[in-house]
């Protein structure tokens, strides 16, 4: 099934794709804007864009039916204008940053177990080698179809030693956490599906009740996993420099300081987060 989506609000796929490419594992095409989705029901899901940030429109490809369709919707922020978000930030010290990246969407994982596995392989790493690393666990265990790379299912982890992934480069910590993560999810003690329906505190007692998942990883796993719109990492280091640009300072904020800002910034803390990221972020075009 083949859809045409028009939105009636500004919304700046290009941005969106910017950020998607960072990832290696995704599948993006800058040039011709369009981002393939690799779905759980086995099918291939092109999303393209045809018109602009002021009037986007959308060709999306390969759906199955209807709840595929929605679930789309759901990862690219299609269903939901970001014009109140906007305004929101327009009378906060974030309106510079909300101007520059005006229409940006939050988008969500294409996978849940990939946001987990990806968060855990990522830690304590810098980016280039954690993307690195993501990908020999992607090409070592995963699948490819059509050229889209797949994340390899929690069963698979779960049967993988400690010694195969040290063969990856993993530290022996690492390996333990992707390994026990896996295998909880594939015995069913660990449902991610079931973390859609519970409130962010919920969700991150029960991950981080499992050694590697910690609240860093925790809020990025509803931030990103699950497209919750307020949540803010105040220890992340990205996020402190890019405030310390934003409001001039000779030192980054303490914690403290940032989270007295949280009344003006809430509900939408996530994307306040999402726009300092991408602030400090470098286009794809000048890498």
């Amino acid at each position: 099934m083949n859809v045409e989506l028009n939105l009636p609000f500004t919304y700046d796929f290009d941005r969106a794709l910017e950020r998607l490419s960072g990832t290696p594992v995704n599948s993006v095409d800058l040039h011709l804007r369009l981002a393939r989705i690799p779905m759980e029901e086995g099918n291939l899901v092109t999303v393209q864009a045809t018109g602009t940030s002021k009037e986007p429109d959308f060709i999306i490809e390969g759906v199955k039916d209807e709840e595929q369709l929605a679930h789309i919707k759901w990862i690219f922020h299609f269903e939901e204008s970001l014009d109140g978000i906007a305004a929101h930030f327009a009378e906060t010290d974030l309106a510079p940053i909300f101007q520059e990246h005006i229409g940006t969407p939050l988008v969500r994982s294409f996978s849940l177990y990939g946001e987990l596995m990806k968060s855990i392989i990522h830690q304590q790493l810098n980016l280039k080698f954690a993307n690195t690393l993501l990908m020999r666990f992607i090409e070592k265990f995963g699948s490819q179809q059509e050229g889209v790379w797949r994340y390899p299912s929690p069963e698979r982890i779960a049967a993988v030693t400690v010694e195969e992934l040290r063969e990856l480069q993993f530290s022996t910590r690492k390996a333990e956490y992707v390994i026990g993560l896996s295998q909880a999810i594939a015995a069913g003690t660990l449902d991610l599906e079931s973390l859609r329906s519970k409130n962010d505190e919920e969700v991150t007692a029960e991950l981080i009740a499992y050694r590697g998942v910690g609240p860093w990883t925790a809020q990025g796993f509803l931030m990103f996993g699950l497209g919750r719109p307020n949540l803010f990492p105040t220890a992340d280091i990205g996020l402190q420099n890019a405030l310390k640009n934003l409001w001039k300072l000779d030192r980054k904020p303490t914690q403290d300081e940032i989270r007295e800002r949280f009344s003006d910034w809430s509900p939408y803390l996530s994307y306040a987060s999402l726009y300092l990221w991408r602030s400090i972020e470098v286009p794809a075009c000048e890498k």
